[in-house]
């Protein structure tokens, strides 16, 4: 494993060096609601919450962490995975062992997305992976180039809304942990979106009264779809997004 400070170094590159310039073409401001590592409550009350706005989020699976109960919540299984994906939720990569992208090599990174791959494949062969999230949030500039030959984005954790020239393989998100977020932070986000045309992504983990330090509770989850609504902004998936995105 690389050293701690090799590993900062490696992600700030990731923040601040493009592999390539975008420019977002979507004709109106968008959101999009992800979550990582497939907590049972975001496979139950966090899905259904979307569905009855008529939405649709991006759940990044990593194959080993399926049926393996996470810090502080409990684990969906296969078969979520597979009923996520028949609802019409999109399934992303979020590498098979969960490890930092920093801490692979290209050999290491490019066996961690065929893994998963496969794995996400046998559940359900109609199963296509386009977008991608890094684990714990640590980029890294050298696995960048790699990423992208493989997957259309790159969802980070460092806060902001994406809009303008945006760089796929590092696009903003923010969190809708209780913790970290409120309604007014909710607000400023959607208007940042409405004032720049952006493209708003929330990222979290479960959906729970009593959520986790990385999760969120259904009125939060609630307030920010009643946002979404209210204000004309269409909530999609990462790939419907893109192709919003794409013009």
């Amino acid at each position: 494993m690389l050293s701690e400070a090799r590993a900062k170094v490696g992600h700030r590159l990731a923040m601040h060096l493009r592999v390539d310039l975008f420019r977002l073409r979507n004709s109106t401001p968008m959101v999009s609601f992800t979550f990582d590592d497939l907590p049972k409550s975001a496979v139950t009350t966090g899905a259904a919450m979307l569905e009855a706005h008529g939405a649709r989020g991006t759940f990044y699976v990593s194959g080993s962490l399926v049926s393996a109960d996470g810090p502080g919540w409990v684990a969906g299984d296969a078969d979520d995975v597979v009923s996520l994906h028949r609802r019409g939720h999109e399934i992303g990569c979020h590498t098979f062992s969960h490890q930092r992208a920093c801490d692979l090599d290209e050999a290491g990174m490019q066996q961690e997305i065929a893994r998963n791959r496969d794995y996400l494949h046998a559940l359900d062969p109609s199963i296509r992976i386009g977008s991608f999230a890094y684990p714990f949030g640590y980029g890294s500039y050298s696995r960048k180039h790699q990423l992208r030959k493989a997957f259309q984005t790159c969802r980070s954790i460092i806060q902001g809304v994406n809009s303008g020239g945006v760089d796929l393989q590092f696009l903003r998100a923010m969190p809708l942990i209780d913790r970290e977020m409120d309604r007014d932070g909710i607000e400023r986000a959607f208007d940042e979106a409405q004032s720049n045309n952006g493209w708003l992504i929330f990222y979290g983990h479960d959906v729970t009264e009593r959520p986790s330090p990385y999760g969120c509770s259904p009125a939060l989850l609630e307030h920010a779809l009643d946002a979404a609504s209210r204000r004309n902004i269409p909530a999609l998936t990462m790939a419907e997004a893109m192709r919003c995105a794409r013009g």
